[in-house]
């Protein structure tokens, strides 16, 4: 796993990540990785599987309605591609 050094932190900020953590029974390194992993991966970020179940209950569609797909795919084995 990759580490990070911050360098130039103000004594300030130390102090308060060190009580932050202190709050939160973890090591001021780990209070760190959990206020990167906040900032970078929000809790509201969009994911596409919910995407498109939402989009599909919108549209008023439930999984009866694609096997249609079952019924019409071309379950023919695809050819290699030969390249002559």
């Amino acid at each position: 796993m990759p580490s990070i050094t911050v360098r130039n932190v103000p004594d300030e900020v130390h102090r308060a990540l060190r009580v932050r953590a202190a709050q939160h029974g973890r090591s001021a390194e780990a209070e760190i990785r959990d206020i990167l992993e906040r900032a970078v991966k929000p809790e509201k970020r969009l994911q596409l599987g919910d995407a498109l179940a939402a989009l599909s209950r919108e549209a008023g569609l439930s999984n009866d309605d694609f096997t249609i797909f079952d019924e019409v795919r071309d379950r023919t084995p695809a050819e290699p591609m030969t390249f002559e």
